[in-house]
């Protein structure tokens, strides 16, 4: 067995059979977390500004097939998530993908997809601080208050959240996503109704009349909706959240599968559903991306307040955003410190059992991140999440081929498949890493950002390959240990 993947050792029972491969990385966890909270985290990683803010601009620029490209979107995002899930019934592990990839891959992919992982969550929870300052300075009492202060508040906050326990952590999710979910619901029952009682919307009559009238499902042609799918994959980040959580509840065979399955009609009745009463209410030119659009329905029709209870909902999704992004870094950098590639320091647990060492150290980037912010224009900003987009989809990349790598051993009769399973393998995968290459190479079309975004490739890639040399002695040593250990 190759060292590199010391951590899957197979450990030998006393009678000479041998069990689950074993990650070492997954010792002393709790398992805390109730079916409840692995549902709404399954959602929460479903709903977030990528809609509630983000559906706006889309929306002028791409007109009523913005639906569609939601729900291409939101199947490749279900394939990643049940690729996932099968991958975690095989073998529950808070190490997620990046415990799987050193199964599959080795510890060369284990290091690659943790540190690209840890670069999306660091450089989202970046624009997640500085957006919940953002939006606590839209109510008049907290304008007075520095932006660096609100945004250090709103991460000591989040960050004494994870450290206190596991199933602090899922409480808070679990609320975060009740308010998104009911207030999705609440809009969906008054464009309904608006539909039904044919209602004006701001002087327009909603129905299908507001699309014929306006350019139709394709007002602006294909192509601005070949585009806006860069952006819109985006929306569907920390899905893979589920297969994190899998390995911190005591039943995953029975929450997981239900938690997955249920992703693929949440993002038809949330997302798809959603943008096609926005498309039914208003025309797309109304929408715009310095507005949530929901909030400029709601103000056409006179609701008092809908900015205030808007502002509130896209606050809950950027403090959800965080808040995921420490717990779920944390585990993943335990699994690499076990394995020696990750510092020591992010091993560690403290005594209700989470890897605060981790979530510390991403919170260190967080705050850098506060500071980098005054020196940082608007467009420099923009590449901030750019940057967290090449994690993800990194990320979503390697699930895919570790799939890939485990139906073949599975064929050969080395690992056995779980009831629970990603349906069309192998085409299932190569369709969805090739649609995921492709938004990322569609970035190459935003000369600003896109573009500028794509050119740190070569620099990260340089890092990583610097980082794994600094690393590999120490990598090779540790895994020596680890074999041992677990092999006695």
């Amino acid at each position: 067995m190759s060292k590199e993947a010391v951590d899957t050792a197979k450990i030998t029972a006393g009678n000479g059979t041998t069990t689950t491969p074993a990650d070492a990385g997954d010792a002393g966890y709790s398992k805390d977390l109730k079916a409840r909270h692995v549902n709404m985290i399954a959602i929460g990683g479903a709903i977030g500004t990528g809609l509630f803010l983000g559906a706006g601009g889309r929306l002028h620029s791409a007109g009523p097939a913005l639906a569609l490209a939601y729900l291409v979107c939101g199947v490749f995002a279900f394939f990643v998530v049940r690729a996932l899930g099968e991958l975690v019934l095989y073998r529950p592990s808070s190490g997620s993908f990046v415990s799987y990839a050193r199964e599959f891959l080795g510890e060369k992919g284990a290091y690659v997809a943790g540190w690209m992982y840890f670069l999306n969550w660091s450089t989202t929870g970046i624009a997640d601080i500085t957006a919940i300052a953002l939006y606590t300075h839209y109510w008049s009492m907290f304008t007075d208050i520095p932006q660096w202060v609100l945004a250090l508040i709103a991460l000591a906050v989040v960050l004494a959240v994870n450290l206190i326990s596991v199933k602090i952590f899922g409480e808070m999710e679990f609320w975060f996503a009740i308010i998104k979910v009911a207030t999705l619901v609440g809009f969906m029952f008054v464009g309904i109704f608006l539909l039904a009682t044919q209602h004006e919307v701001g002087g327009t009559t909603p129905g299908l009349s507001v699309i014929t009238d306006n350019g139709g499902f394709l007002p602006h042609g294909v192509m601005p909706v070949v585009l806006v799918m860069q952006g819109v994959i985006f929306a569907y980040a920390a899905l893979e959240l589920v297969g994190v959580a899998a390995g911190e509840t005591a039943e995953p065979e029975k929450v997981v599968p239900r938690a997955v399955n249920s992703i693929m009609w949440r993002v038809g009745l949330f997302y798809v559903g959603s943008v096609v009463l926005l498309a039914l209410l208003l025309p797309g030119s109304v929408y715009s991306a310095d507005q949530s659009p929901f909030v400029t329905v709601l103000s056409k029709i006179g609701v008092p307040a809908a900015g205030d209870v808007m502002n509130l909902v896209v606050l809950t999704a950027a403090m959800s955003s965080l808040n995921s992004g420490l717990y779920s870094t944390g585990r993943i950098l335990r699994s690499m410190a076990m394995a020696g590639s990750a510092p020591k320091f992010t091993a560690r647990m403290n005594r209700s059992q989470v890897p605060y060492g981790g979530i510390l150290l991403t919170c260190a980037v967080c705050v850098l991140g506060v500071g980098l912010n005054f020196l940082m224009p608007a467009q420099a900003f923009e590449i901030v999440l750019n940057v967290a987009s090449l994690g993800i989809i990194s990320t979503w990349v390697i699930i895919m081929v570790c799939h890939l790598i485990f139906v073949r051993r599975a064929k050969a009769g080395l690992v056995r498949r779980p009831h629970f399973r990603l349906p069309g393998s192998p085409v299932t995968e190569i369709t969805t890493i090739v649609f995921l290459l492709a938004c990322l190479a569609m970035m190459w079309n935003d000369p600003e950002v896109g573009r500028k975004t794509l050119l740190l490739v070569p620099l990260i890639a340089i890092m990583l390959v610097g980082g794994w040399y600094a690393l590999r002695r120490r990598t090779s040593r540790d895994s020596d240990q680890e074999l041992s250990r677990l092999t006695k």
